[in-house]
């Protein structure tokens, strides 16, 4: 039987600035069980990032999060900064979607590895040296030995996005937040990202929360699916289920969008503020929409091994 490696509970995010109070996302409930790769899909501006720098509590100073983050029997929110700073990197890692941004151009790729391996597992500095070194080996740096000398500006994107994967990992985490590893790289480059993250979770065994808007790669490498809208969890359940026998109307829209699809668009756009929609957040696009879906509370139901937020969500409804 599975373990719950990390369990959210009623999480909400809002962000205090000089128009009054903007939340990020609504009561979220998930649960990660270890070595379970968990995909959280939606569109841009949902609220997915957000919620992997709450469990990080990586927010800017004006993001309050309320609820609980129980991290192996610990809340992450009740614990104090200094706590929190071990467990990240350590135990919780993150591979950022801005590989560009994210590594210091003033350090070569190896000694930004060797900085992680040493922080983490307090390793001398010539094992440290070896050790950076068979990790851009294993995690498909050709020419490796170079590579650990180079610096950012002279790797192409496929590449910094593996030395990334391989700063992630230095700390050994249980849990590893992907957040858009695939963001703006071409098919070849992507096609290589999926493999390596594929080789990550084999080969560690850890537990992958993989924010994406792709749904091909979340098909690819996910056992669970998550799908966020306007900041709520609208359907939850098995990759096989979710992505090919949707129940939730937003779902079905975003599988009907892909060019293999068809090519059919959700008609309008989602709503910027999510605390000002009463009801159902999807309703305005929802072509099957009733009046009380406008104004009546949306629980989470479930329907087989799916819990999908929706009043005429059912096994027999037609896509």
């Amino acid at each position: 039987m599975a373990t719950t490696l990390l369990s959210i509970r009623g999480l909400t995010t809002v962000f205090h600035c000089r128009q009054g109070q903007i939340e990020a996302f609504n009561n979220v409930d998930l649960d990660i069980d270890q070595g379970q790769v968990l995909g959280l899909i939606g569109e841009t501006g949902c609220g997915k990032s957000v919620l992997g720098m709450s469990i990080l509590r990586l927010l800017p100073p004006n993001g309050v999060s309320r609820g609980q983050i129980i991290y192996k029997y610990r809340d992450l929110l009740g614990l104090s900064p200094q706590v929190m700073q071990r467990i990240r990197g350590a135990e919780i890692g993150l591979l950022p979607q801005n590989p560009s941004a994210s590594l210091n151009p003033v350090l070569s790729v190896g000694q930004q590895l060797m900085e992680g391996l040493r922080l983490h597992r307090m390793i001398k500095k010539e094992k440290a040296r070896v050790a950076a070194q068979t990790l851009l080996g294993c995690y498909g740096l050709r020419g490796f030995n170079n590579r650990y000398d180079e610096y950012p500006h002279q790797l192409s994107g496929g590449m910094k996005q593996r030395v990334l994967a391989a700063l992630s990992i230095t700390g050994k985490p249980s849990l590893l937040i992907a957040d858009e590893p695939t963001k703006g790289l071409d098919g070849v480059a992507r096609n290589q990202v999926v493999a390596l993250l594929r080789q990550l979770t084999r080969e560690t065994k850890m537990a992958l929360l993989l924010i994406t808007h792709d749904l091909k790669v979340a098909a690819n490498l996910c056992d669970q699916i998550a799908v966020m809208y306007c900041g709520e969890i609208v359907e939850n359940g098995p990759v096989g289920k979710v992505l090919v026998s949707p129940l939730h109307p937003y779902t079905q829209g975003l599988l009907a969008s892909l060019p293999e699809n068809g090519l059919h668009p959700i008609p309008d756009y989602s709503p910027g503020v999510p605390g000002d929609i009463q009801g159902c957040r999807f309703y305005p696009r929802c072509r099957y929409r009733q009046d009380k879906c406008s104004c009546q509370t949306i629980k989470n139901k479930r329907i087989n091994e799916t819990y999908v937020r929706c009043l005429s969500a059912s096994e027999g409804r037609e896509n």
